[in-house]
């Protein structure tokens, strides 16, 4: 769905920054009240609440209640503490030594120490979270404890990437007591999950609703406020924003509704709307062609599309106004991006037409494999589509499931399709995984799916995650240069989600991952 991210976070200001103090913390819109429970939609329902062994949007908008991570991040990107209550950062960058907050207790009641920590990141995590698993066997040296509150994380070189690597969803905490020594993904305790977070576990009625209650033991004492939260699964866009409308629901969370209901339920009473809370996310959607078919391996061809697309109309009606034309594969709102000798496609269909006729095109049917994701999808595929057609492509849209996009997509199994994958703060963690050759494995959609290979953009990737950080951005430029030319996916859309909430719900989005961090903080007037 959605995340923007602003701003970037200088090595300078990391190293000088110990946990807390320095960072900038989010500001409140009151006194908050205790007491009350909130209604929020999210779609659609997780298929689990195991936050280590899952992490698709719904799980995160739930799970990040529940569990917690040794850090959470403003909407600048600037670490912020949590369960590590401050930090150092060795002078080459290659240690980094945590000290973690006092008296936490898991939710059922056992302390919170550095064993915990260790076992998280050097076996569960290592084991199976597909994001924290490279950087663990790459980059990481050693995870020790130093002393019950203390642990250090020594990397074998500088890993630029690893401050923001601390993210819920990316590191979530995992009760060592519980699951070592245990099979992961059968230990029962995964259907009633165990965190140190604001809210515990309450009760999941499949198809309905997930209710959260108050952690009565938090460590950060006085929070949180609210008494219950309920995650409600309406299976019907219209029947969200009804549900809404008619005052059952508080927040419709971003994707949950429509985005052309948006501008309709804003303008209902005590209705507000926000789209920051992406910021660590920052999705950017695109067209994904797969190289190794036939003319979309060619270069001009996909230039031809990329000009032969009205982006700008994908926006302003289809979107709503939401968003930012990109223009390359690094979003304006994360680190690195430049936009520097960077090619640009304007909308341009006599341009389009000249190079479908210098690409040797023939006129052959090609397959789009639409996104499931409703009808804001749909009529960008239709709007793309006649696009194609006016410059002579011909395209046929393939309709399927949440499943089928999934499976063909994972398999290569498509001429063309959409995505959007979320860029995680930094570029090596991702963006280069779209791009690089030996991330061309099946199995997963959100890999190299349209195969795309250049040993010189695979050698600059590498270079740029542990260059030092004031080379970064010279590498990742030039990166921006060579994908911009050979248009490996054609780049449609900064995507915003808009949080469609009750203006007396307060402080509900305070940090870069929103509502996937919203329990501590969210209170009703």
């Amino acid at each position: 769905m959605k995340r923007s991210i602003l701003g970037v976070v200088s090595v300078a200001a990391l190293l000088a920054f110990s946990g807390s103090s320095g960072a900038q913390q989010p500001t409140s819109s009151g006194t908050p009240k205790k007491g009350g429970a909130l209604q929020v939609v999210v779609t659609p329902e997780p298929p689990m609440l195991m936050q280590g062994l899952n992490q698709n949007g719904p799980t995160n908008m739930i799970a990040g209640n529940i569990y917690e991570s040794l850090l959470r991040y403003d909407e600048k990107l600037n670490p912020m503490p949590s369960l590590a209550k401050s930090w150092e950062i060795s002078p080459d960058q290659t240690a980094y030594t945590f000290k973690l907050q006092e008296g936490v207790k898991w939710h059922d009641g056992k302390p919170f120490t550095a064993d915990d920590v260790v076992f998280t990141l050097d076996k569960f995590l290592r084991e199976v979270h597909p994001r924290w698993r490279p950087i663990v066997n790459v980059q990481v040296k050693a995870i020790e404890k130093v002393d019950d509150l203390t642990v250090r994380v020594s990397l074998k070189q500088p890993f630029g990437p690893f401050m923001l690597s601390q993210e819920v969803a990316s590191a979530p905490m995992i009760p060592k007591h519980i699951y070592e020594g245990t099979d992961y993904r059968a230990n029962p305790a995964n259907n009633t999950p165990i965190g140190t977070g604001p809210m515990k576990f309450g009760e999941w009625r499949k198809g309905s609703f997930v209710k959260l209650v108050r952690n009565e033991e938090y460590w950060d004492k006085g929070k949180p406020y609210l008494d219950e939260m309920y995650f409600q699964f309406i299976p019907d866009a219209a029947a969200r924003a009804v549900a809404y409308e008619t005052g059952k629901v508080d927040v419709l969370t971003g994707g949950a509704v429509e985005i052309f209901d948006v501008a309709r339920l804003a303008k209902l009473p005590n209705s507000c709307v926000t789209t920051k809370g992406w910021e660590m996310f920052a999705p950017h959607a695109w067209i994904t062609p797969n190289t190794t078919r036939g003319i979309l391996g060619n270069k001009t061809f996909r230039q031809a599309m990329m000009h032969a697309i009205d982006r700008d109309f994908g926006r302003e009606v289809i979107w709503s106004g939401y968003g930012k034309i990109p223009t390359g594969p690094i979003s304006s709102k994360t680190k690195f991006y430049s936009a520097d000798g960077v090619k640009t496609y304007k909308y341009d269909p006599e341009t389009a037409k000249k190079l479908v006729k210098e690409s040797g095109y023939k006129g052959e049917k090609l397959q789009f494999l639409g996104l499931p994701y409703g009808e804001t999808w749909q009529r960008w595929a239709e709007a793309i589509k006649q696009n194609f057609a006016d410059v002579g492509i011909n395209m046929d849209i393939v309709s399927t499931d949440v499943p089928g996009w999934t499976q063909r997509t994972s398999n290569f199994d498509f001429d063309m399709t959409f995505n959007f994958l979320y860029q995680l703060g930094d570029p090596a963690t991702g963006v280069a995984r779209s791009y690089v050759s030996s991330n061309i494995v099946k199995g997963n959609p959100f890999g190299n799916v349209g195969s795309y290979s250049n040993p010189e953009v695979d050698k600059l990737f590498a270079e740029a995650a542990i260059a030092p950080s004031e080379q970064r951005q010279a590498i990742y430029t030039k990166v921006q240069q060579i994908l911009a030319e050979e248009l490996p996916v054609l780049w449609l859309l900064e995507l915003d989600f808009p949080t469609v909430y009750r203006c007396n719900v307060k402080d509900l989005v305070t940090t870069a991952v929103g509502i996937d961090d919203a329990a501590k903080n969210v209170w009703k007037e």
